[in-house]
C-alpha cells in the first residue's frame, strides 16, 4: 500500500470518528422545528422572501427550463461524482462524463421543438461534458452527435437512451479508454475517452414540482421543485451531497425504503412536473435523526472536496426548513424531520471538516 492510500485511509478513519462524536451531541428536542428555529434566530436574513417555485408548463419556455435544469445538474451532480470517488469505494464506477439525448428524451409535446431548438433528431447528441472527467480531456463537445462506440453503431430512436447505458455498461467494464466516432460539423471524427473513477449514483432530474430530493442507495432524484429553490450552484451541491451521504452509508436498505424510495424515483421520472404522482412521499419513513445528522456530516465533507464553500449550509437548510415545512409531507422537511438537531451538530461539523480538508490539501502538496 503506497503513502496516499494511507493517508487516505488515515482520513476516512478521522471522519468515521467525527460522525461517531456526533452522536453524542446534546440534542434539542423540538415539537415544531419551525418555530425552534424562528425564536432562536437572532438575524431573520437567512429565510429572506421568497415567492413559491415556478414550473413551466408549456412551449418553449418548458423546454428551456428543462434543458437548464439538466445542465446545472450534469454540472453540479458531474463534479461532486469525480471528486468524492475514494469515498465511494463500494459504489466506485468507471464513468465517461458526457450526456446524451435525442429528440425522444423530451415530451411528444416539446420533441419537435427540441429538434428545432437544439437540433435534436434519432441519434444521440452530447448535450454536456462534465469538467475534469475523461470525455473533457478527450475534446468531446456538446453537439456532437454519437455515431459509433468502439466500431459498434449507437443505436437511435425512441429507445436509444437506453439501450446505448446497456451497450455503455458492458464496454466501460473492461477498464479501457472508450473509442467513439461523433458527426461534428458535418465531418466524422474519432474520439478516444479515457475512463475517470467516481461514485457510480445516478443523478436524476424529478418531475415534480415539490420540494425535495429522494435516494435509494443507487440513484438520487432531485425535484424541479428543488431546483429552483436552490439559488446557486453550492446551495444544489448540498443537495446532491447529501442523498449521496445517505447512499454511501447505505441508509436506504438500513430504514427499509429502498423499494419505496425506487418506486418513488420511477414514477417522478416520469410524472408531468404538474401532475400528482401516483406514489406519494408517505411510503417512505422519515429519516432518523442520527442517520440524518451523519450524513450532514459525510456530505459537508463531499461538498468541500469538489470545491465548494460549505459555511453557508447551515443557512441554506434552515432556509428551506422554514420555506418548506414539515407540514406538508411532499417537502423535503417531513422526510427529515430532525432540523433542530441536525442545525445544532452542523457549525461543529463545518468546522472540523474545514480542518480536515486543510490537512488533506497539505499532504497533497508534499
Amino acid at each position: 500500500m503506497n503513502e496516499g492510500s494511507n493517508s487516505m485511509l488515515k482520513r476516512l478513519k478521522s471522519l468515521k470518528k467525527f460522525i461517531g462524536e456526533q452522536r453524542l451531541l446534546p440534542k434539542i428536542a423540538c415539537v415544531c422545528c419551525v418555530a425552534v428555529l424562528s425564536a432562536c434566530a437572532t438575524d431573520s436574513s437567512w429565510y429572506g422572501e421568497e415567492a413559491e417555485p415556478t414550473i413551466e408548463t408549456t412551449g418553449a419556455k418548458k423546454l428551456e427550463q428543462i434543458v437548464a435544469m439538466q445542465d446545472r445538474l450534469d454540472k453540479v451532480g458531474g463534479k461532486l461524482l469525480i471528486s468524492n470517488a475514494d469515498l465511494c469505494r463500494k459504489q466506485l464506477r468507471n464513468l465517461l462524463g458526457f450526456s446524451v439525448a435525442n429528440k425522444y428524451s423530451y415530451s411528444p409535446a416539446l420533441a419537435s421543438m427540441a429538434t428545432e431548438t437544439y437540433g435534436l433528431g434519432e441519434r444521440l447528441q452530447v448535450m454536456n461534458v462534465i469538467e475534469g472527467s475523461g470525455a473533457a480531456a478527450a475534446g468531446l463537445r456538446h453537439g456532437d452527435q454519437l455515431l459509433k462506440i468502439d466500431n459498434r453503431n449507437v443505436p437511435t430512436g425512441v429507445n436509444a437512451e437506453r439501450d446505448t447505458v446497456e451497450m455503455l455498461s458492458s464496454i466501460v467494464s473492461k477498464n479501457k479508454p472508450v473509442r467513439l466516432t461523433v458527426l461534428r460539423n458535418k465531418a466524422r471524427h474519432n474520439v478516444v475517452v479515457p475512463l475517470t473513477p467516481s461514485c457510480g449514483f445516478r443523478i436524476e432530474l424529478g418531475h415534480a414540482s415539490n420540494v425535495n430530493a429522494y435516494s435509494d442507495g443507487s440513484r438520487i432524484l432531485i425535484t424541479q421543485g428543488m431546483m429552483l429553490f436552490t439559488k446557486s450552484d453550492q446551495e444544489l451541491a448540498y443537495v446532491i451531497a447529501k442523498e449521496m451521504a445517505h447512499n454511501v452509508l447505505d441508509h436506504a436498505k438500513s430504514m427499509n425504503n429502498t423499494r419505496a424510495a425506487s418506486a418513488l424515483i420511477d414514477n417522478l421520472i416520469h410524472t408531468n412536473a404538474n401532475q400528482k404522482p401516483s406514489i406519494n412521499a408517505s411510503t417512505l419513513k422519515p429519516m432518523s435523526k442520527k442517520f440524518d445528522i451523519d450524513a450532514d456530516t459525510l456530505s459537508l465533507a463531499m461538498a468541500l472536496r469538489a470545491n465548494y464553500e460549505i459555511d453557508d449550509a447551515p443557512r441554506f437548510w434552515k432556509r428551506l426548513a422554514y420555506r418548506f415545512p414539515g407540514t406538508n409531507i411532499r417537502n423535503y422537511t417531513a422526510q427529515h424531520p430532525s432540523t433542530s438537531a441536525r442545525m445544532d451538530a452542523m457549525p461543529q461539523s463545518v468546522t472540523r471538516i474545514k480542518e480536515i480538508d486543510k490537512r488533506r490539501k497539505a499532504l497533497a502538496v508534499k
